[in-house]
């Protein structure tokens, strides 16, 4: 169900479009767009649609409302958020005008992004200059309508750059905080690459940083996009194909030296994540060499 008060101006721009098989094969799938020159009495509310939400304000102050969640974005402030629970937004109390970008979008690129940009599926504002969002937000808008398949290339890529951007300005450079926090992670994964063939836990993480479990596992996952036990999955993965190619170690003994309790764990760790069993990587990966040698 969809209500709302269509208070902006003349200029305001809404674009709809309905993706074809080549679009709907995209990772970033756009629906619909436009640019609101929302007045004081805007307002839209929605209890459900299947999409992500971008928005962008260019001035004034949007006020946006979603699972007891209440968040004021103003400008130079973007959000992302997922329209599968109820929401609201209008033009903030107090404020004359939300001019504001606003992109309704889905696919699995947007998936792998959203835990950036919306952690925890919480309303988060990320302060983002115009200068590197407003060229993909144009490109939207223009190549949107025309529907080619030029055109839908260039939406999901401006899509892409757009959703990119707002995340690299989400784990900042310029703030303490992002500084202190992503500092505490680089130390994590460092120990989890200096002592990945040993046993090693959470809590021994945990050991080298000064914060709870929970704070601890949502920064791991927001700056490296896995858990450590991912990443020290993959990690111990990486130095079993090295050892793969470049030793003759029996797999029992690779499995062993990168941190695998048994042969048989590794097999079936290695192979779901590679496609190949060891000794198929092993050959897979010495082919080429052996076929210049002949």
């Amino acid at each position: 169900m969809l209500t709302y008060n269509m208070d902006v101006e003349a200029r305001s721009v809404w674009l709809r479009t309905t993706p074809g098989t080549l679009a709907a094969a995209q990772p970033y799938i756009c629906t619909e767009a436009g640019l609101f020159y929302g007045r004081e009495h805007f307002s839209t509310a929605r209890t459900h649609k299947e999409s992500w939400l971008f928005f962008y304000t260019l001035s004034g102050a949007g006020l946006i409302e979603q699972g007891g969640e209440h968040l004021t974005l103003g400008e130079g402030e973007a959000l992302l958020m997922d329209c599968r629970t109820p929401q609201s937004y209008c033009t903030a109390p107090g404020q004359a005008r939300w001019h504001h970008y606003w992109v309704h979008f889905d696919g699995p690129g947007v998936k792998a992004l959203a835990p950036l940009l919306s952690p925890d599926g919480r309303l988060t504002a990320v302060r983002v200059p115009a200068r590197v969002v407003q060229e993909p937000l144009r490109t939207i808008l223009d190549e949107l309508p025309r529907e080619t398949a030029q055109s839908v290339i260039h939406v999901s890529l401006a899509v892409h750059t757009l959703l990119a951007q707002a995340a690299r300005c989400r784990l900042g450079t310029g703030q303490d905080s992002a500084a202190s926090n992503r500092a505490l992670i680089e130390r994590s994964v460092e120990h989890i690459r200096r002592h990945y063939a040993e046993p090693l836990s959470v809590e021994d993480l945990l050991a080298e940083t000064p914060v709870s479990r929970s704070y601890f596992m949502r920064l791991f996952r927001q700056y490296m996009g896995v858990t450590p036990y991912s990443y020290l999955l993959s990690y111990r993965i990486t130095q079993a194909k090295e050892l793969l190619v470049l030793t003759d170690l029996p797999v029992g003994e690779i499995a062993r030296r990168v941190g695998f309790g048994s042969e048989s764990n590794f097999s079936c760790r290695f192979s779901a994540m590679t496609g190949q069993s060891p000794l198929g990587y092993r050959k897979s990966a010495m082919a080429p060499a052996a076929g210049r040698e002949t």
